[in-house]
């Protein structure tokens, strides 16, 4: 089968989206649709980004149909726009993930309300230790807290699922900051919207191919 037959997306994503990605791939059996992720720890480096994202970009934009890049702009100062302009390719609006999980409108309020409000997901719940405590090296260095996370004044979690244990998990990072803590689920956001978009294209793209032939 030929990649024109086969219609192929693939979808470059942060590590951070990566379960729910692979959720929405399977609830929705988008069989057209590969996913590679880069390491979540990108996170914290922000400036390291654009240049892996280059990267991957080059290895694989010639065995699929088309590419879309599941990252917002990510703390990269338009760094990662300046790939995708090179590429011609598409990536979820916005910021950066908080804003598209709770919808930008709910994002704009929630920070409008408090500027000083650090965010959580499922995934940096999960992996609160290793991306903040050890990431930030606040095991080793703990006066860094205050340097870090002094002018910030509550946690909100925005939960993709309503999980009991991830719940209790995002209080105990409220405590560990010393900060108020709040939480709104989200479900997907616009994340799911985004992706169907693509396949939608795709799909559209791959009609008008074998109209053609």
């Amino acid at each position: 089968m030929s990649i024109a037959e086969s219609s192929s997306l693939l979808v470059i994503a942060c590590g951070a989206l990566a379960r729910e990605i692979e959720w929405l791939r399977r609830n929705n059996d988008w069989q057209s649709v590969s996913v590679k992720c880069l390491d979540a720890e990108l996170h914290n480096r922000p400036e390291k980004i654009p240049e892996k994202l280059d990267a991957v970009i080059a290895e694989n934009h010639n065995q699929f149909d088309q590419i879309f890049v599941a990252y917002g702009d990510c703390g990269t100062g338009g760094g990662i726009d300046k790939v995708l302009a090179r590429w011609n390719l598409e990536r979820l609006p916005g910021a950066h993930c908080y804003a598209f999980y709770a919808t930008e409108a709910r994002f704009n309020a929630l920070a409008d309300a408090e500027p000083g409000t650090f965010y959580l997901t499922d995934f940096l719940v999960r992996h609160f230790d290793r991306l903040v405590v050890r990431g930030l090296k606040l095991d080793r260095h703990p006066q860094l807290l205050q340097e870090f996370f002094g002018h910030y004044r509550r946690v909100v979690y925005l939960a993709q699922q309503d999980d009991e244990q991830l719940q209790l998990a995002a209080r105990r990072a409220a405590d560990y900051l010393g900060l108020r803590f709040e939480t709104l689920t989200t479900g997907m956001g616009e994340l799911g919207q985004h992706l169907e978009r693509q396949v939608i294209n795709l799909q559209h793209a791959s009609g008008a191919h074998h109209a053609a032939h």
